[in-house]
């Protein structure tokens, strides 16, 4: 049995105070007028961060308003635009702390979720060499319940309570003078949207608490009643969640850019999940065997995760170029701004997290021995993780904060307080444990002989 060490709460303990105090400076040092907003990025500017090309870019707007002044009968529209670019500006900047939250939030939330979804899988193909790794996965997918608890309320602060601008088409005035957007009404509207995200993370939350309700109920049984449900049940979630994965990809981060689309969206997002997912089951795992636990985990089952972690960061580097490439080689203007944005603004994290997302872990796992070395895993699966964060920053910043971002301490502070959250719920549940091998799975047993 584990036992949660005090060191160890303690420490995800600190990294929430931390976190929590890093969010709420991140909060208070938000502008609230147009002067602090322009004395911020003027501030910026002076420093030589914060994409200063953009903030020249301001300035010559500003000559140019000026020097147009002297026409009377185009300065009071002149004006208007000064003052409507100033405002722009003054949302964008208020947008950083709930951009840097939200992205932390879902970060953590979709490794919990991919965890499920792997262990799903796992029941439907009937799997022999994973069940000795079942109480890891279970343990992980508890973290689902407070990540999405958290997320449905970020949302509903975003929505009913219109407390950022991250969504524009939930701006009344935006939609109000925008047709594109008006014919799309039907489905962009906040009472649909809050249901749709409650539907789908009601939907998962409840299969996640059947599922393990029935693993452990398993240990007990004399036959396999409950692997037999988990079997059905693990189908019929696999369906509902590739179709929820899809609108909760396309309602939650297309719906920052409400007037661009890709097909391959729900994907691509899907796959930095997944991933993502694998990569902290084998980190966890390897932790808890450095800890003398899981005696009945072998280097074989570590192969196995690091051969998912190799070949999934290839499916996911095919599904950003597939993306990338088409758009951008069609060159249609309302699909291309997407990437221009990006590659003019964030060029280093767009270009940069392919580095950490395939280079590392290709270059790190692309050896079959390499696979059953720990700390080449480990030194995989840290560069995994985070590549995958700064794809997630990459999708949210541009989308809500545009140009004015920068990396400092409303997302540092972020990362640490989910960091600690997580921490926290995924070892307590795994210290509520009674015993980290599924007794009665009916593939138990050659899961632990499992030898590649």
């Amino acid at each position: 049995m584990y036992t949660f060490s005090n060191k160890l709460k303690l420490a995800s303990i600190i990294l929430m105070v931390v976190g929590f105090l890093g969010i709420g400076f991140g909060f208070i040092n938000s502008p609230s007028t147009i002067e602090e907003a322009k004395a911020m990025v003027a501030q910026d500017a002076h420093h030589g961060g914060g994409h200063g090309e953009s903030t020249h870019e301001e300035a010559a707007v500003e000559e140019h308003h000026a020097e147009a002044g002297a026409h009377a009968d185009t300065h009071g529209d002149e004006a208007a635009s000064h003052q409507s670019h100033d405002e722009h500006t003054l949302s964008k900047l208020q947008n950083r702390p709930w951009a840097a939250f939200f992205i932390a939030a879902f970060f953590f939330f979709m490794l919990a979720l991919g965890t499920l979804v792997f262990y799903a899988i796992q029941h439907v193909a009937q799997v022999g060499w994973s069940p000795v790794l079942f109480r890891v996965m279970e343990a992980i997918s508890s973290y689902l319940f407070p990540g999405a608890v958290i997320l449905y309320v970020f949302f509903v602060l975003t929505s009913a309570f219109h407390l950022n601008h991250l969504y524009i088409w939930m701006d009344p005035n935006v939609m109000a003078h925008d047709e594109i957007l008006q014919l799309k009404s039907g489905y962009l509207n906040i009472p649909f949207f809050l249901i749709r995200s409650l539907i789908f993370l009601a939907g998962w939350i409840i299969y996640r608490h059947f599922a393990i309700k029935n693993s452990y109920a398993q240990d007990d049984a004399k036959d396999n009643t409950y692997y037999k449900k988990n079997f059905k049940m693990s189908v019929f979630f696999l369906l509902f969640f590739f179709v929820t994965e899809s609108i909760m990809a396309w309602d939650w981060f297309m719906g920052l850019e409400p007037h661009w689309y890709s097909t391959l969206f729900a994907w691509y997002v899907f796959a930095s999940m997944f991933v993502s997912a694998v990569t902290v089951i084998a980190m966890v795992t390897m932790f808890l065997k450095s800890k003398g636990l899981l005696e009945f985990v072998n280097d074989s089952h570590i192969h196995d995760l690091a051969k998912f972690m190799f070949g999934l960061s290839i499916f996911w580097t095919y599904l950003w170029f597939g993306q990338f490439m088409l758009i951008w080689y069609a060159n249609i203007p309302e699909e291309a701004g997407y990437f221009l944005t990006r590659i003019e603004h964030y060029n280093g994290i767009f270009f940069g997290m392919l580095v950490f997302n395939f280079v590392c872990p290709f270059l790190v796992l692309m050896n079959s021995d390499f696979k059953r070395v720990n700390w080449f895993v480990m030194i995989a699966g840290i560069s995994i993780l985070i590549g995958h964060y700064m794809d997630i920053f990459q999708i949210v910043m541009p989308s809500t904060v545009g140009e004015h971002w920068s990396f400092g301490v409303p997302e540092i502070g972020s990362i640490l307080f989910f960091l600690g959250l997580f921490i926290f719920v995924v070892f307590s549940a795994l210290a509520k444990t009674p015993s980290f091998l599924a007794k009665r799975n009916p593939f138990v047993e050659e899961s632990k002989h499992f030898h590649y």
